[in-house]
Parts: structure tokens; sequence; C-alpha cells
């Protein structure tokens, strides 16, 4: 199923694509409450049978299909993304053995959620505002010190991760030591749809999900690659994820950049030219996954910021 939340003008809901329509369950149903409660193959089912309306995909606004889910975890699975930002900033593109040692992930902000058709502000007082292509997997039976060969199956579903950064933010957090602050701070696009696995499984290959994804600024190509691509598999993510503490139901977790999915990679790359600068008040980012859907955006004029004075 395609789980949608949706504004239909008069309240907002969670449904079922259904083709071109969308089958609604009764207003103040959340996916969330669904996920927590275990009954969202129950919901569809209902809203597939008997829904409390029927909307036309073009009468309604999708929204995040998880406004605000129980917890945010992104990880950096495709290594190659890496090297490639390491390249990208003149630095040896050998990595540390830690690398290999244990996927790596940082918490996200749960209450920056937009979605797949949002206008996104660029970071207040950012002038390298970047995009990044990735796909999150929600958890949909939550668990603690989950095994790497039963960790799959906690995966309800799927969904594109826009994890929007401004890389000259993620400088000052880098120099700071502590973790991602303000750089990724302002938002992160999930949607359109939450896709269960079920939907997603004609598209496995050798027993990894090997969806093509790509990224486009105005239309034109950025990247182009595979989930299957992934160098630690959600599997791993997860059962590390969850080593000593409970992972909710609703809780999302990012699998990392698709390699040159964003511009940082694309900086010093003279033949892709038009990519050779951060994004701008009007341009256009749409991401693309099989069965998975797609995401468009239009950048907006973030706030100016008032200085803070020099401590110490």
């Amino acid at each position: 199923m395609k789980w949608v939340t949706y504004d239909g003008g008069d309240d907002i809901r969670t449904g079922v694509i259904d083709g071109d329509v969308v089958r609604g369950l009764a207003a103040g149903t959340t996916l969330l409450d669904l996920l927590s409660s275990g009954h969202l193959a129950e919901a569809g089912a209902d809203a597939l049978r008997t829904p409390a309306e029927v909307r036309g995909l073009e009468d309604v606004r999708l929204l995040a299909p998880l406004p605000r889910p129980a917890s945010i975890r992104d990880g950096l699975c495709f290594l190659d993304h890496l090297r490639g930002c390491y390249r990208a900033l003149g630095r040896p593109e050998e990595l540390h053995p830690a690398w290999s040692e244990a996927p790596a992930f940082y918490f996200a902000n749960a209450d920056a959620i937009v979605g797949p058709y949002e206008e996104v502000p660029i970071s207040p007082g950012s002038s390298m505002f970047d995009l990044e292509l990735e796909v999150g997997a929600v958890i949909g039976r939550g668990g603690r010190d989950i095994p790497p060969d039963r960790a799959e199956s906690h995966v309800v579903g799927y969904t594109l991760y826009n994890d929007w950064t401004a890389r000259d933010h993620q400088l000052r957090d880098m120099a700071q030591g502590i973790g991602m602050a303000k750089s990724k701070d302002s938002a992160i696009t999930l949607g359109p749809a939450l896709v269960t696995v079920d939907e997603l499984e004609p598209y496995r290959r050798d027993g990894r999900l090997a969806m093509e994804l790509s990224a486009t600024i105005n239309g034109e190509e950025l990247t182009r690659g595979t989930l299957d691509q992934m160098d630690w598999t959600f599997s791993e993510l997860i059962s590390y994820v969850s080593r000593g503490t409970d992972l909710p139901p609703g809780s999302v977790i990012g699998s990392g950049t698709v390699p040159a999915g964003c511009l940082l990679e694309h900086v010093d790359t003279a033949e892709l030219s038009d990519f050779a600068r951060w994004l701008r008040p009007g341009d256009v980012v749409s991401l693309r996954g099989e069965g998975l859907g797609e995401t468009r955006q239009t950048v907006q004029k973030g706030l100016d910021v008032a200085p803070l004075r020099p401590a110490g």
C-alpha cells in the first residue's frame, strides 16, 4: 500500500492511494497512531473496503506521510558519497578504518519535516545550501538490540528523504566537533508516500532492494543510482541503531546520500558547470525513486539572521 497524509481543504487525514484517488480514514486518525498500535494492515483494508471519504489525488495536497515521526536518525551508508565529498574538498579519499567498523548516523530534527511539494527556505544565514538524495526506512514494529538477520522485518515501508543541508554551517558544526547542529536543522523532506515493503518486492535483487533513484535541479539530472549500492544495508544500520536502546514504531532511518546525490560532490566538476554552485531561490529540486514516487520543491529565500557576539 501507499500510505499518505493529505490536506483535503477542510481537515488533514490519513489514507491509501488507490489508482488516481485517495481512500481516507476517519478524521483524527494518524499514520503514527496506526504504526504505534500495530493496526496499519487492518486500517488499510478498511480504507479500501469502507473509506470514510474518497478524494481525487488532484483534489488534495499531499503532506509528509509522517509529519512528526517518533524519531529520525540519518545514516551514511553509501561510502562513495563520503569519498566524493572528500574529493570535492581536496582531502584524501582514503577512509578512516572506523567507517568500516560500524555504520555512522546522527540524530536529525523530527520537528523539521516538510512535505514532498512544499517550498523550502534556505537555512537562515546560509549561502551554501544543498540537497541530498536519500531513502528513509520507517520502523513498523519496535525493538531493541535487533539482530541484523531480523532487522529488516521491523521495517514497514520506505519513503523518499531529502536531507537539506547548509554546508557553510556544517563546516562550523564539524569544527566544534560535537555533531550536526544548524547545518541539518531547517528541513527534511519525506514523501510523497510511505510505501509498504510488499509493494517494493518487485525491485528486490539478490536479497536487496534495488530501486533506481535520481535527483534533478530545474529539470536537469544531478545523479542516478540504485539503493543496493549501500555499503551498509538497512538491516545492519537498524541493528546498530537499536543497540542498547528502544527503537519505537514510527521512527525514520535515513540511508544517507546516494553517490553524487548532492551539490557538494559536484562543485569542483567542470563538465557539470551548472551544478558547480549552491542552491538559489527559485531552483526546483525533484527526487525520484522507483516505486516510491517523486518530490518536487521550490527553494525560497531564507531569513536574515542577527549576529551573535563573540564568546570568551
